[in-house]
């Protein structure tokens, strides 16, 4: 029995993960077919660098296809992942640039705005949505996305803000070559999508819990099962009621917090968390590592 739930557990997480693929795949090329080409913005990673590789091509009369570009350049820094982040995290990364790739060539351009601040502002929020819901599925949009997360597991904070400055120094080559006006767009598209991310992701934000409750034995054992981080228990007395109670604190992911109140308020209806933002934290964190 046993057995079996967690195979079905597994397979609930693949096809989750598959969906979360394909439709950021999708909403990636919608918003390039609909925001970008509009008003001819580059996006960042190696995306934008495929455009890049394109148009630069494309002055000396040879066409060198964005979809292909985007294949081509995932390939080197997928097989380091592979080996270095998690094999599944990898193969359905690269389904995704493979889907992405094919609507790119599939979808119709379809211009909703002439105004060049509202496609920046839809469409590098749409554009941050895409990775956001390929990184909440475990695996990616490819590219940068790669490197960012094999840097940001092995030093445990996220570094979306040195994707910004590659991506803005990608960008200045492209202002170079084919005029400042739409770089800076590009840059303002970034910034947007990049900020889209930060909010929306936080894989690598910490939060201090602390937990008081009558029980703690049982809301101890509850929590090792959960998750693998350690947790204090300080005993003492209620203020008012002078009965005995217990002061558990702990250190977890931001993305944990949710499965872990909700395991702890059914373990014990009487619970009292208090979810603190934690700044800085230094010490030994297990970070769940990519599969």
């Amino acid at each position: 029995m046993k057995i079996h739930f967690f195979g079905r557990r597994r397979i609930n997480t693949y096809l989750f993960t598959a969906a979360a693929v394909f439709f950021s795949a999708f909403i990636q090329a919608f918003s390039m077919k609909t925001f970008l080409d509009a008003v001819n913005l580059l996006p960042g990673g190696f995306t934008g660098l495929a455009i890049l590789l394109e148009q630069i091509t494309g002055l000396f009369g040879v066409h060198f296809s964005t979809s292909i570009g985007m294949i081509l350049l995932n390939i080197p820094v997928a097989i380091f992942c592979y080996r270095h982040v998690g094999k599944k995290f990898v193969l359905f990364s690269m389904l995704q640039v493979f889907f992405a790739s094919t609507l790119l060539k599939v979808l119709p351009e379809n211009h909703l705005f002439d105004d060049i601040l509202l496609n920046i502002c839809f469409g590098g929020f749409l554009y941050g949505i895409s990775m956001v819901m390929a990184l909440k599925g475990n695996a990616s949009t490819g590219g940068m996305d790669f490197v960012a997360l094999y840097i940001s597991n092995r030093i445990g904070k996220s570094i979306w803000q040195y994707v910004f400055i590659f991506n803005c120094v990608m960008l200045c080559v492209f202002g170079a070559l084919f005029g400042w006006e739409h770089a800076g767009y590009s840059i303002m598209f970034q910034f947007v999508s990049t900020q889209t991310i930060e909010r929306f992701y936080h894989r690598y934000k910490r939060v201090t819990l602390q937990i008081t409750t009558e029980h703690p034995k049982e809301l101890v054992a509850a929590y090792i099962n959960v998750c693998k981080h350690g947790i204090s228990v300080m005993d003492g007395y209620g203020g008012y009621s002078k009965k005995p109670m217990s002061l558990l604190h702990t250190v977890v992911s931001a993305y944990e917090v949710q499965d872990l109140v909700d395991c702890l308020r059914q373990t014990d209806k009487r619970v009292i968390i208090n979810v603190m933002p934690t700044e800085s934290f230094f010490g030994i964190f297990y970070q769940k590592p990519m599969e």
